[in-house]
């Protein structure tokens, strides 16, 4: 099973938030969140396969190759293993895919989506990385790759800090743990376009970077299409929104969140009114 760690509210009623990376991450991807959202939710943070400290822990031992499936399975055992029957779920970059995933396996566990540096179609610049990244991995080092493409993706100065971030998380991901990852590119494409004509009833916030450019022109189309999701852009922001404008980012998140629980306290309220009244 996935690492995983939380922290839970004295309050048997507080609602669960599951926080998933990207991939070359780790749940520290985070760490500016956590000490604003345990003042409101149980949290979880999950290490997925191969990064973190679910690296060497057994996930992979012996699988040569996985999907967006076996990945977003992981997730599920960790919530059946603790027995949380529903969660909000936050997610950053490609850990975006995998939350809109698991609302299509499990759409009964997701209360709700919060969509951060959200990935939802890739264009013509990020095809090319694509596709060189796929015909250079058996050459050149993929710590290589990774610092081009975080390079690519998160350009600026301003950017910095993300930047080093991500490469520093993915130093510690094995080589051939990254080589399985890269090779989930091929199924990005096919897997996104379903979604992106899939609409779904879950409340979902896309949080953006107005400078994440590879990313956002994407979101803004696809929230005129999905009518249960709405688009914030985050100023001064790149691909990273939660770790360049934490206190931005956390408290939007909040308050969306917030939003949410309340309506569903008020509707199971109005539920067992009804029931007394049968």
């Amino acid at each position: 099973m996935l690492h995983y760690k939380t922290y839970e509210l004295d309050d048997p009623d507080a609602p669960w938030v599951v926080f998933v990376h990207g991939a070359g991450g780790s749940s520290s991807i985070w760490f500016l969140q956590i000490k604003e959202f345990i003042k409101h939710f149980n949290v979880l943070l999950v290490d997925l396969r191969g990064h973190g400290k679910s690296k060497g822990m057994g996930v992979t031992k012996g699988v040569y190759h996985y999907d967006f499936q076996d990945i977003t399975r992981d997730i599920l055992d960790v919530l059946d293993s603790l027995k949380i029957q529903n969660a909000h779920f936050i997610g950053i970059s490609l850990g975006t895919i995998l939350i809109r995933n698991l609302s299509e396996l499990a759409p009964e566990r997701v209360t709700s989506m919060i969509m951060a540096g959200a990935v939802i179609r890739l264009n013509i610049r990020a095809k090319v990385l694509v596709t060189l990244g796929n015909m250079f991995k058996s050459v050149v080092p993929y710590m290589w790759l990774y610092r081009f493409f975080a390079w690519i993706i998160m350009p600026s100065e301003r950017h910095k800090k993300s930047r080093l971030l991500f490469v520093n998380e993915a130093k510690k991901v094995a080589q051939k743990e990254f080589m399985r990852w890269f090779t989930l590119t091929y199924e990005i494409t096919p897997l996104l376009k379903y979604f992106e004509e899939r609409d779904t009833a879950i409340p979902t916030l896309y949080l953006m970077g107005d400078e994440d450019h590879m990313f956002l022109p994407a979101v803004r189309y696809i929230v005129t299409r999905h009518t249960n999701s709405r688009l914030e852009v985050i100023e001064n922001s790149g691909h990273v929104c939660n770790v360049d404008q934490p206190k931005e980012f956390n408290s939007r998140a909040i308050i969306f969140l917030n939003k949410i629980s309340s309506g569903d306290t008020l509707q199971k309220r109005a539920m067992q009114l009804v029931h007394c009244s049968i």
